[in-house]
């Protein structure tokens, strides 16, 4: 039986299981739970939902053995066949192994299984990650493919989209990727000048500019491309706003420059994406015109999550790796590992293993609960502390191994170069920590602006406690930016930019009541 048999019987076998345990959970929700929350939200409302995290959401053991069954031969083709060392010296994957990875299944993990796919979930989605991260460049390829490359089409896509499109990615015969990130425009998304035009037969948008960066983008066939659109607003004025695309390198006009010559994830293509008068149909529109910036969040959202995992895995090879030197290294008449310090930095490292995979198996087990909103904070909160634990503990591991591990023949001097680009990509650390606080308190003042501003009879025990508004004053919204602002600490064009949402104080418009003359109205 070949490998992706193999999957392709485990995954039914553990979706059915899945699908018993969701239906029971849900109809039991319906009759006794309210509706989830957002956990990490809602801690910005000083309320810890205990029940969204405990008990820790745990598969059962049915469902272990079958994610140990995708487990088996991936981590065998990983520790057996794949040549490391020779994709980052030489800069490329080999066809071979490319097409190893098409044969388990690797390319449409997450695709629904009625498309081709193996349907995985998030939990078995993380545990193989951990496997697919012994390797950097093709954990990158693979995930850019996937984790945002086709993402948007899972996420957005109409179902005749995804029956054209979501096969032939599945199987690896199409590859993906994802074309945001422009010359003057990185953190600042919103900023894109690529633009799409439409036809004056209306069947074509036009479509003009150049991306950067772009993973996969010298052997994709299929782009999920954002550009800025002209809409005509409520109020009959024009306005830009950013669309998403299904782009074809079939469609014409598609050209790629010559792959970066990086630092690290060398094995990985990077290049440039260049699109002149592409032609690109309108049902080839992803989601809504003028939507664009909201589907890119959502795909960028939705994927963090599993970096926890990826570096936990690769963490675990790191401590073996370290360890077994660290005892085989004497100094002083003694072993390295018998000293104090190194002790320190081991005791460290199996630290930040621990919290990373709790942390993305916990969001995961979030994510697979029937009707859990959004974990968009959680998977930035794991993307930050792992990317930042990564870094920090390749260098730990890298002072053990002291000079032995700065020579090119060392796995731990490319782990090290490897390593550094997570704190830049799918969002740098920087964004992401005023991401978490902006989304937190933006979620908290909509809430609590109307409480502060809006005089009430006295509260009663329920009334107090409970998280639903109160009826708000429509006075608040003269003066409710003395009580909170939503881009507070950055300007309100940043905050806009961060949340994808075109008015951050929507949740703040309040109507006019009639316990109050102050005659006010909302937008």
């Amino acid at each position: 039986m070949s490998g992706c048999e193999l999957f392709l019987r485990a995954a039914a076998a553990a979706r059915s299981c899945r699908a018993l345990v969701a239906f029971t959970a849900s109809h039991r929700a319906l009759r006794t739970s309210p509706p989830s929350r957002a956990f990490a939200k809602e801690l910005f409302l000083g309320k810890i939902e205990k029940k969204e995290v405990f008990p820790f959401p745990e598969v059962g053991q049915e469902e272990l053995n079958e994610i140990n069954q995708f487990v088996a031969p991936v981590e065998k083709f990983f520790t057996e066949e794949v040549d490391s060392q020779k994709i980052d010296r030489e800069g490329k994957i080999p066809h071979e192994t490319l097409e190893k990875l098409k044969s388990l299944g690797l390319f449409g993990m997450q695709v629904p299984e009625e498309y081709g796919g193996l349907g995985l979930s998030n939990t078995m989605y993380a545990r193989l990650g951990e496997i697919i991260s012994l390797d950097a460049s093709i954990a990158v390829t693979l995930a850019a493919h996937q984790a945002i490359g086709l993402k948007g089409i899972i996420l957005a896509g109409s179902e005749a989209q995804k029956a054209k499109y979501l096969p032939k990615l599945a199987s690896g015969e199409h590859i993906a990727a994802f074309c945001l990130t422009e010359p003057a425009s990185g953190s600042d998304a919103a900023s894109i000048q690529t633009r799409a035009t439409l036809s004056e037969d209306k069947k074509h948008y036009v479509l003009n500019g150049s991306k950067v960066w772009i993973t996969n983008g010298a052997r994709a066939n299929i782009f999920t491309v954002f550009a800025k659109t002209s809409i005509v607003d409520s109020d009959n004025s024009v306005k830009d706003k950013i669309t998403a695309f299904i782009v074809e390198r079939d469609f014409g006009g598609v050209t790629n420059g010559k792959p970066e010559d990086k630092l690290g994830i060398r094995g990985s293509d990077t290049c440039e994406v260049h699109f002149e008068n592409t032609r690109v149909p309108v049902e080839n529109v992803l989601g809504e015109v003028g939507g664009g910036f909201k589907v890119a969040m959502n795909i960028l959202n939705s994927g963090r999550f599993s970096m926890g995992s990826a570096v936990a895995g690769m963490l675990k090879k790191l401590i073996e790796m370290t360890t077994e030197y660290a005892c085989m290294r004497k100094q002083f008449n003694r072993s390295l590992s018998e000293f104090g310090l190194i002790q320190e930095k081991f005791a460290l490292m199996a630290q930040k293993a621990y919290v990373m995979e709790s942390m993305a198996y916990l969001t995961a087990g979030m994510l697979d609960q029937p009707g859990f909103p959004d974990c968009s904070i959680e998977a930035a909160m794991v993307k930050v502390f792992s990317s930042e634990g990564a870094w920090q503990c390749v260098s730990e591991a890298l002072q053990v191994f002291g000079g032995s591990g700065y020579v090119k023949d060392c796995p731990l001097e490319r782990i090290l170069r490897d390593a550094r680009i997570l704190l830049i990509f799918e969002g740098t650390n920087e964004i992401l920590r005023m991401y978490i606080a902006l989304t937190g308190l933006q979620h908290a003042g909509r809430i609590l602006t109307a409480r502060i501003k809006c005089p009430v009879p006295r509260p009663t025990k329920t009334s107090f406690l409970s998280l639903a508004p109160l009826d708000p004053c429509p006075g608040a919204r003269a003066v409710r930016s003395h009580c909170w602002s939503p881009s507070m600490g950055c300007s309100e064009h940043f905050a806009d930019h961060l949340t994808g949402e075109d008015d951050l104080e929507a949740g703040c418009d309040l109507a006019p009541c009639d316990k109050h003359a102050c005659g006010s109205a909302s937008k």
